[in-house]
């Protein structure tokens, strides 16, 4: 199933604004500059767009905001043993986190959410194309099936952002997808990641693939033979071996 919904919190403003005359003086946070409303300053960020990694955590193509209490789960794709998602759990909701390649002039969320929802409604569940904080998303609700054999539905917000050459693709699910108070913190940490996009040719919606923390790029488990990570499922609720931390 190709599978790929909404936040809140205030943007950031550009690396190295001064403060207005008479104003607050910017705080610099995770290496970028806090202090003036400007949706349109707000991340996910390019690495290009920030002065240095700060507190995220070094996730290969993805510099990841750390917070309190969260568990984050490195997926991975258990026919390459390419690490394929991060997954982080803040009081029972997850943000699950993928970046793939993208084209040099043109973005890829709007023809995927249109795939997305029609994958979801053809086996059997709904999806609504909404405005959100990040630009239009979906919330879906998508068909899972229970211990006890029957089949249910899972509600789940698809958020995207196109970045230069990149796409990143968010997944909520929990009481986060359905209580914008509760989607809050993962909200903010999605507007926080930085994409490390790499200068190798990828064909567009190629998976950028990740890294375990504290592993240098290229030093994870890849087949030598493969020249870039091929496209991953999309499918939030389908999960490969898993590697958890607790921060």
């Amino acid at each position: 199933m190709g599978l790929f919904r909404r936040a809140k919190g205030s943007a950031q403003d550009e690396p190295g604004r001064q403060a207005e005359p008479g104003g607050e003086a910017p705080v610099e946070t995770d290496g970028r500059l806090d202090g003036v409303a400007d949706e349109a300053r707000r991340g996910p960020w390019d690495v290009s767009e920030v002065d240095e990694r700060g507190r995220r955590v070094d996730l290969g193509a993805l510099w990841l905001p750390g917070r309190d209490s969260m568990e984050l789960r490195m997926e991975i794709d258990k026919s390459t043993s390419i690490v394929s998602a991060a997954a982080v759990t803040i009081d029972g909701s997850t943000l699950q986190l993928q970046v793939f390649a993208a084209p040099r002039t043109a973005g890829i969320w709007d023809d995927i959410r249109a795939e997305i929802a029609e994958s979801v409604v053809k086996q059997g569940g709904s999806a609504d194309d909404l405005p959100g904080p990040f630009g239009r998303e979906l919330l879906a609700r998508v068909p899972v099936r229970t211990a006890e054999g029957r089949t249910g539905h899972r509600p789940a917000r698809f958020i995207g952002h196109d970045g230069p050459r990149w796409f990143l693709r968010g997944v909520l699910t929990g009481r986060a997808a359905i209580d914008p108070e509760e989607a809050q913190t993962l909200e903010g940490l999605f507007a926080d990641v930085v994409v490390v996009r790499g200068s190798a040719a990828k064909a567009p919606r190629d998976l950028l693939p990740l890294t375990m923390p504290g592993v240098r790029p290229g030093a994870a488990a890849t087949p030598a033979a493969a020249p870039s990570a091929p496209a991953a499922s999309l499918d939030p609720f389908v999960r490969g071996p898993e590697i958890t931390e607790i921060h």
